[in-house]
């Protein structure tokens, strides 16, 4: 069995669990949602399996172009989807999350991403690859689920100022108490991979530990937004949709520095 068809395999999986998940917010039966956990956890499984059979077959990292990229982004984000269900319990996350991971692996899948691996320039021949690359996405994966939470807990505010209940059977409080947590893992996460990794990484390949590279602009713009949500939050007070809001910018921010830099602002980062 090859990587594309345990590719293949998750991704069914991952579908599978978004219908069941979809299949109890409209039933509020809880059997979907189990199964669908079970599902996306099996998913994880297989998924895990092709990233390691990835790595043995190109002999490097399973994420030096944006198909493998994108392949380990959807790893990571299925993995901290059950992390937090199974410590929180958010089980009405369950769908969003999952049509995000979805909606990932089929752009990896489209013809626009090249499947081959192929070796590796000089510049990407190091350990550090693996440091930075995959600390800042398990970074940016929690920061997926503080923006699934963060969306869910305005639209479960909007119900509760109506007087009405929240429609997902989480309330606002909760569901900004897991968007807080989920930002608490994430921060640390994306700072220690996307900025002290990369900045160490830089300075060995480059000769300087900062070069204004967009992407390392777009990094610190996005650290900087996460870190104005913890700073609000702790040192402010803030909650609700203050940071609500500032926790969705912060994921659309890392989006782009994902995707809008590689594709739309050439740099040093072309390469990859």
């Amino acid at each position: 069995m090859n990587e594309s068809t345990l590719f293949a395999a998750a991704f069914v999986l991952y579908a599978l669990a978004a219908f069941l998940y979809l299949a109890y917010l409209f039933s509020k039966r809880v059997k979907p949602a189990a199964t669908g956990f079970g599902a996306a956890s099996l998913g994880l499984f297989v998924h895990t399996a092709a990233l390691i059979l990835r790595t043995v077959e190109s002999r490097h990292a399973p994420f030096t172009n944006m198909y493998e990229s994108l392949s380990f982004l959807s790893w990571a984000t299925v993995m901290a989807y059950v992390i937090v269900e199974r410590k929180y319990k958010v089980r009405p996350a369950g769908p969003y999350v999952m049509l995000i991971v979805i909606g990932l692996m089929a752009l990896a899948s489209s013809p626009l991403m090249p499947k081959d691996a192929t070796p590796l320039v000089p510049a990407l021949q190091s350990y550090w690859l693996w440091l930075h690359v995959s600390v800042t996405l398990l970074g940016e994966a929690f920061f997926a689920i503080a923006f699934v939470t963060s969306l869910m807990y305005l639209r479960a505010q909007a119900s509760e100022n109506k007087g009405r209940s929240s429609k997902s059977g989480l309330t606002a409080e909760r569901l900004d108490s897991i968007s807080y947590r989920a930002v608490a893992v994430g921060f640390p996460l994306f700072t220690l991979g996307g900025l002290v990794f990369g900045m160490v990484w830089a300075h060995k390949a480059w000769g300087a530990y900062w070069s204004w590279d967009p992407k390392e602009v777009w990094s610190l713009i996005t650290w900087f937004v996460f870190a104005l949500y913890l700073h609000t939050r702790i040192v402010m007070g803030w909650k609700g949709r203050r940071s609500a809001a500032i926790a969705i910018i912060g994921f659309l921010a890392a989006l782009f520095t994902y995707f809008g830099v590689n594709y739309l602002l050439a740099g040093l980062h072309s390469y990859a």
